[in-house]
């Protein structure tokens, strides 16, 4: 049988340490395994919003390039460049989309340099599930870029945990 006073004698500082050590690790890893559904599908909403985002936008490039004479659903000419603001606005009222983080504000944002704002850098936070596009209008010249980006999951800055995708017209 065990003495339990021989071992609560015995039961010092290091010990405390190695057991709290044991028992913190041990929780994490709990932690870790209850959550990873929830994180999961968090992660495959905003990617599948980037996806519907790009597919919407690629869709009107080449229905454009079939007939340059029609207009853009947003109602802008084909054959003239594409104002960042009316395709965000265009989007954002006609596309639903699933906010995981319960995103206070628009969901798509027109950024400067949406790849700083989707990877981030270190030492900075990025919002997580935003869609972030140029806001640079969409040029008519062919070979136009327009990016489009969102941060997954944290650190964004990490391989992986975003998505860029560049459009060209």
């Amino acid at each position: 049988m065990i003495n339990i006073k021989f071992f609560l004698k015995n039961f010092g500082l290091l010990e405390l340490l190695v057991f709290s050590s044991f028992i913190y690790v041990l929780s994490m890893l709990i932690w870790t395994a209850t959550t990873r559904s929830a994180v999961e599908s968090r992660a495959n909403a905003i990617i599948e919003n980037h996806s519907v985002i790009t597919d919407i936008i690629n869709e009107e490039v080449m229905k454009c390039d079939q007939n340059p004479n029609q207009k853009t659903s947003w109602g802008e000419n084909c054959s003239l460049k594409w104002t960042a603001n009316k395709i965000v606005e265009y989007l954002l009222n006609n596309v639903e989309l699933k906010n995981p983080y319960s995103i206070e504000g628009n969901i798509i944002q027109a950024v400067s340099d949406p790849r700083i704002e989707a990877e981030g850098k270190a030492g900075q936070s990025t919002n997580k599930g935003i869609i972030f596009v140029s806001d640079i209008d969409f040029s008519a010249e062919p070979g136009s870029e327009w990016i489009i980006g969102t941060c997954i999951k944290s650190p964004c800055v990490a391989a992986g945990n975003n998505e860029l995708v560049s459009i060209y017209r």
